[in-house]
């Protein structure tokens, strides 16, 4: 039931009535700031009247402070889009307005004083070279309100207390999403809860593979084909259905969500790149999970830098390729039935021109033999999180991959055909990112609410009712991030600027819930036998793969400099 609209929001004399209004106005004063620094930064910059790429390294700070600043103002503008559309359905309640408001403040009250990039970084209007007078039009009235009034103590116990009345609810607010993606967000949550969550910590202690029992379960359940289109034997489903279902599977456990997200992208590099035949081939085996895959990009001395791979596929007279190169940080490698490899064809190139991407088939190992397929091994490489796939090194030596399995039959075109699947899979992070966030929030809420100090329980204590509800405000801003960039990506619109700002911002968004939610634990959270140690750990991860934050950062400057 919506809220009447008469009351005060607690601690700010705002009228829910009032509330968008306000919010909308102060829309325009953070996007005249974001314009000017811009400007100042692109004049850092830019030589000869164009920008240049030594000059952003030079101005790394400058220029990523300007993504962190643009990924702030998207953010303030999709949760007014969220607001409004509840409004109109009448579903804008005492919750969802607590939520707007406060993130409305404190979004606001950063962008003046100081963006949190990380734990350790903050990034201010002056590093990008804006002065006082740049900064005046954030003294418009909407903005003071807001900045003032807006995320207080009163509004966030109150929060906090309608978390704790509501807590049967899957999200804390409305999600804006349709009812069909609600029902689909349902069933997985059951699903989670069943399944998953009760076994994630074991697996995790032991570092065990999930089991194949669960992937069994995900395949018929249709999560290997949600996004492939019908013709091809899947679901032919909306990237917000993915985002949902990656969410809610992460939320139990982080490596169940990312078990789709291997099979969309291999996929989704199929659809864009492969030929009639590979479509035929793949798409029906992917789908149903028949065929599981790994995505085999980075190597040990590149990083993010794809461009300078070293692994080589020399062509032999037959038309067959033979690869001969390491790779590393290939995740679920061994249980897997087919690569997408990433090797240098044109031995010429030092750069991405000369990449070609592969279907390489090999044999799903065993516990004992994990590498049975001739001209490959591999070693795990043990990890802090993200356990239940694991990590791999892998070697190839002469390792033979078929002429028919070079994606879309034409050399040189790796590199390309990998850009193609970067907005996916960074809307994939994004989701997962939240769906941990959301793991955070339920055991540092439950845990906060169990324990007792003082003589009362650990949530009536200000300072930790108040982690919980800006936990609960900034999943609910990186969600509406996510699926504004799965919207695009659907109705065809480009949306790499969008998908990198929700990456960015929803890897920031779980790190800080996760350790919000090992310090209301205090000394247990650092025990192993707390799931948190486990969030803790897996929530690390989101910085660093699919574009460390740094990278991220950079690439979405690039595009706000072009």
């Amino acid at each position: 039931m919506a809220h009447d609209g008469q009351d005060a929001m607690p601690g700010t004399g705002i009228l829910i009535d009032d509330l968008l209004a306000l919010t909308g106005q102060a829309i325009a004063p953070a996007e005249e700031v974001l314009e000017k620094a811009r400007q100042s930064v692109r004049a850092m910059v830019s030589e000869d009247g164009r920008v240049s790429g030594r000059l952003i390294e030079q101005n790394q700070f400058a220029a990523h402070g300007l993504a962190w600043l643009a990924t702030y103002v998207e953010s303030l503008r999709q949760m007014q889009g969220w607001a409004e559309r509840m409004r109109d359905e009448g579903s804008f309640g005492e919750v969802e307005a607590l939520i707007h408001q406060i993130a409305f403040g404190e979004y606001l009250w950063q962008i003046y004083g100081g963006i949190q990039m990380n734990q350790g970084e903050m990034v201010r209007l002056q590093d990008m070279g804006l002065g006082q007078d740049d900064m005046r039009g954030l003294m418009a009235d909407a903005v003071m309100t807001l900045t003032q009034r807006g995320n207080t103590q009163a509004a966030r116990t109150r929060l906090v207390e309608l978390m704790q009345e509501r807590s049967a609810e899957l999200t804390v607010g409305r999600s804006g999403l349709d009812e069909e993606l609600e029902m689909i967000r349902e069933q997985f949550r059951r699903y989670t809860v069943d399944k998953v969550a009760p076994h994630a910590h074991e697996w995790h202690l032991k570092d065990e593979l999930i089991p194949m029992e669960v992937i069994e379960e995900l395949a018929e359940m249709g999560v290997f084909g949600l996004t492939i289109p019908e013709e091809f034997g899947g679901l032919g489903l909306s990237k917000a259905s993915m985002c949902v279902v990656s969410e809610e599977l992460s939320r139990g456990y982080i490596g169940v969500g990312s078990l789709g997200t291997r099979s969309e992208i291999a996929a989704e590099l199929i659809l864009a790149g492969g030929t009639d035949e590979q479509k035929a081939k793949w798409l029906p085996a992917l789908a149903t999970g028949e065929k599981l895959p790994t995505a085999v990009f980075t190597e040990p001395n590149t990083g993010s830098d794809l461009g300078s791979l070293r692994t080589r596929a020399v062509k032999d007279e037959n038309g067959d390729y033979s690869v001969t190169g390491n790779k590393t940080w290939i995740t679920h490698a061994a249980r897997t039935h087919v690569m997408t490899l990433l090797a240098r064809t044109d031995p010429s190139t030092d750069n991405y021109k000369g990449l070609s991407m592969f279907l390489a088939e090999k044999t799903p190992g065993t516990d004992e033999a994990p590498f049975p397929t001739e001209g490959m091994t591999g070693g795990e490489i043990e990890v802090l999180g993200y356990r239940g796939m694991k990590e791999y090194e892998l070697g190839f030596d002469g390792f033979k991959v078929k002429g028919e399995n070079l994606l879309g039959g034409e050399e040189g075109k790796g590199f390309k055909q990998l850009m193609e699947t970067f907005e996916s899979a960074r809307i994939q992070t994004a989701a997962r990112a939240i769906g941990v966030a959301q793991s955070a929030l339920d055991v540092g809420m439950q845990y906060a609410q169990d324990r007792k100090q003082f003589g009362k329980s650990l949530i009536d204590f200000p300072r930790v009712s108040g982690k919980l509800a800006m936990m609960a405000v900034e999943i609910m801003v990186a969600r509406q991030l996510t699926y504004f960039s799965a919207r695009e990506k659907d109705e065809g619109i480009r949306c790499d600027l969008e998908a990198g700002m929700a990456k960015l911002l929803g890897a920031r968004v779980a790190w800080a819930n996760a350790d919000n939610a090992l310090q209301i634990h205090g000394g247990n959270g650092f025990a192993l036998e707390y799931a948190v140690s486990r969030i803790l750990c897996d929530a690390r991860i989101l910085n660093i793969f699919e574009g460390a934050a740094e990278i991220q950062a950079q690439v979405i400057a690039r595009r706000l400099l072009g």
